[in-house]
């Protein structure tokens, strides 16, 4: 399994290329921006992309999915519940500065929903709170949360679709039941550990936060 992290636009998103080294087959999750570089990457690496998957579709994460989408001509897959918050990326770069000229025309996943790549297999876990159909990824060891989790903190939940309950709820009964050893790959800053954060993270055990990003 090759994981790689590329850090993309103004907002420092972390961008994941996962993929299967045996078949060099891969799959893209969230990525909001600097296209043409991540076209360079996979085409550079001979990566097959099968598919795009974005955890939810705040600008910073979806800005430019249309442009991956229409240059390997691949699905792209959300929850079916973050689907007004698809439609509303030119409203939301507007909010930027940023030009949105074209939305990806969506698949749908949903929880338990299997994601194969080559010979390996993983799970969509229905994590909402940060947006109404935010989801992560699960691949064995590996957890994508997107803007759910993040080294010593939480998403924020004062956006349009967000809830503080439902995002607490989403991490206490979906990400820590993980394993402690299981690395969590946020949507920006450093690769944590389930273990550490059910240990550390001040904002689980307190009063309402809002949270970053």
């Amino acid at each position: 399994m090759n994981i790689s992290t590329i850090t993309v636009g103004p907002f420092a998103m972390n961008c994941y290329l996962v993929g299967d080294t045996n078949t060099r087959q891969a799959i893209i999750i969230d990525p909001g921006a600097e296209s043409e570089k991540l076209i360079k990457k996979i085409e550079r690496e001979n990566w097959q992309l099968l598919s795009i998957v974005n955890t939810h579709c705040h600008i910073d994460h979806a800005a430019e999915a249309a442009k991956i989408q229409k240059y390997f001509q691949v699905p792209f897959y959300i929850h079916q519940q973050e689907m007004p918050m698809l439609q509303m990326l030119p409203e939301q770069g507007k909010l930027f500065g940023i030009t949105v000229e074209e939305i990806a025309q969506p698949s749908f996943l949903q929880e338990g929903d299997k994601l194969n790549i080559g010979s390996l297999s993983g799970t969509v876990l229905f994590t909402p709170g940060h947006t109404a159909g935010g989801i992560s990824l699960l691949f064995g060891k590996h957890v994508f949360v997107g803007d759910c989790l993040f080294q010593d903190s939480i998403g924020r939940t004062d956006l349009y679709g967000g809830n503080y309950e439902q995002l607490i709820d989403s991490i206490k009964n979906k990400l820590l039941r993980l394993t402690d050893e299981t690395k969590v790959y946020s949507g920006h800053g450093p690769v944590t550990t389930i273990g550490r954060e059910r240990k550390y993270n001040p904002f689980l055990n307190t009063p309402p936060y809002r949270g970053q990003s």
